[in-house]
């Protein structure tokens, strides 16, 4: 009898041969049903083998950002450039794996950088103790993905391993709710032109998780692997920087060969010289999509040398919580300098959307 390995290789390898049309379309699909409900079986049998399922870090700062790649590709070396070794707030031990923590303080926001162990191939399946390796990935605010300039195929087998993990780099949740029924039968309604899939195919992947019987409600237009995460329902979406590493061993007109074959965004940086690294940390803040909210205590001027970090969108109710419960309890109104502001000092509610660099006073009653 095949081994779950063995039934995983066999469909994956089925998936690459058979040509994508319409009349495949739905074979496939519940080819990459099959295959997910595999990598699912896989993980809880590796994780219950005796090896632990991993461990946890401790968080600090605003913002937590990973650094992943494979070994020797320089990532120690980013992490003592980018932060200060006197922040450095430990190392976590777990057998074999070590990890390092380094603080990065830029534009008032304290961001923890983490090194993570070097990635192998087949880390989503537990080799080189890659189930531990990527659990820790996936509490993650940010993960710069890390390749050397003379081994950027490593950048698939990378995507490959977080995809197969469960990880969704730069994508959102798919707008689909599903709401399992007794009886009925599936029922979709959706709002969207589904181009990428019809209902028929939508039954069919649904049958191969044994849901015969819901309501299907999508917004949006979306694909078969969107439809089988929201049915798996523990997807991970985590925004991503491409790193990468080692430019100056390259010449210019081999680093533009190199850009076309990626075919994508990355910054280009030489850890070990320190070249592009001001380029990456203004990055790295605004893929962490953070913004800076100076608090004016009520008579008093505004601390512009320490700003409150929150996540863009933040209301004025998030500060209150942020700051003290007690804030949100006795809250009366704020007054609000800025960006986000009609004029200067305006009375705004809880509900109030600040920006970045705005001034905010609370006060509450007595």
């Amino acid at each position: 009898m095949a081994t779950l390995e063995e039934r995983i290789k066999n469909i994956e390898e089925e998936i690459r041969n058979t040509s994508y049309n319409k009349k495949s379309q739905h074979h496939i699909g519940k080819l990459k049903a099959k295959l997910a409900q595999l990598r699912e079986e896989l993980i809880v049998k590796r994780s219950s083998g005796g090896r632990g399922g991993g461990f946890a870090i401790r968080k600090f700062g605003d913002a937590t950002v990973g650094l992943v790649g494979f070994p020797s590709v320089g990532k120690s070396t980013l992490l003592n450039k980018l932060t200060d070794a006197k922040s450095r707030v430990g190392e976590y031990e777990f057998t074999t794996i070590q990890v390092i923590p380094g603080m990065m303080k830029y534009k008032g926001a304290n961001i923890q950088i983490i090194d993570l162990p070097g990635l192998i191939e087949g880390a989503s399946i537990g080799r080189g103790r890659g189930r531990e390796i990527l659990s820790m990935i996936r509490n993650m605010d940010l993960i710069l993905i890390m390749i050397d300039v003379l081994k950027i195929k490593e950048l698939e087998a990378i995507e490959r391993e977080l995809y197969n993990i469960g990880i969704r780099l730069d994508q959102r949740p798919p707008q689909i709710t599903i709401k399992k029924k007794a009886t009925g039968g599936i029922h979709i309604i959706s709002s969207a032109k589904l181009r990428r899939i019809d209902e028929r195919m939508i039954k069919d992947i649904l049958t191969e998780y044994k849901i015969h019987s819901a309501d299907v409600t999508i917004q949006e237009d979306i694909s078969e692997d969107q439809l089988i995460d929201a049915i798996i329902g523990n997807r991970i979406y985590i925004p991503s920087i491409v790193v990468l590493n080692k430019i100056d061993f390259v010449d210019e007109d081999e680093l533009k060969r190199i850009s076309r074959e990626l075919d994508r965004e990355y910054i280009a940086i030489s850890a070990n010289n320190g070249v592009n690294l001001d380029e990456l940390k203004e990055e790295i803040f605004k893929r962490l999509d953070i913004i800076r909210v100076y608090m004016k205590p009520p008579g008093k001027e505004a601390d512009m040398n320490e700003p409150l970090i929150m996540k863009r969108g933040s209301t004025i109710e998030d500060i209150c919580n942020r700051l003290h419960k007690g804030f949100r309890e006795k809250f009366k109104v704020a007054k609000i300098w800025g960006k986000s502001a009609r004029f200067d000092g305006q009375p705004v509610g809880l509900s109030h959307v600040v920006n970045d660099r705005d001034i905010v006073t609370i006060i509450t009653a007595k």
